[in-house]
């Protein structure tokens, strides 16, 4: 299956104290997706559910979540929560904003 591919890129700016990270660590993996995650983005900050970052993070996490557990459907990891994920994305497609 052709796929978006993406860099993903993490970088920890500050601490919970508000000072800065003595060694500031930075994440950056690559990895693909079967649907146009920037698109998602954009349609989830124009749902109004949320703050614009918190929308962000919510679907750049929800499609990182949702791809890996689709590539390993069949992993006993998932079992349990599957049919649960499933309705949730069901429910958050077919219901309007808030």
């Amino acid at each position: 299956m052709k796929q978006h591919r993406y860099r993903i890129t993490i970088e920890h700016l500050e601490l919970p104290d508000g000072s800065s990270p003595d060694k500031p660590e930075a994440l950056s993996f690559e990895v693909g997706n079967h649907d146009d995650i920037l698109g998602i983005v954009t349609r989830t900050r124009q749902r109004g559910d949320l703050p614009a970052a918190d929308a962000t993070a919510f679907a750049v996490g929800l499609k990182l979540f949702s791809e890996v557990m689709l590539q390993h459907r069949s992993a006993p990891l998932f079992a349990d929560f599957a049919p649960h994920f499933k309705a949730f994305m069901q429910q958050l497609k077919q219901r309007p904003a808030a």
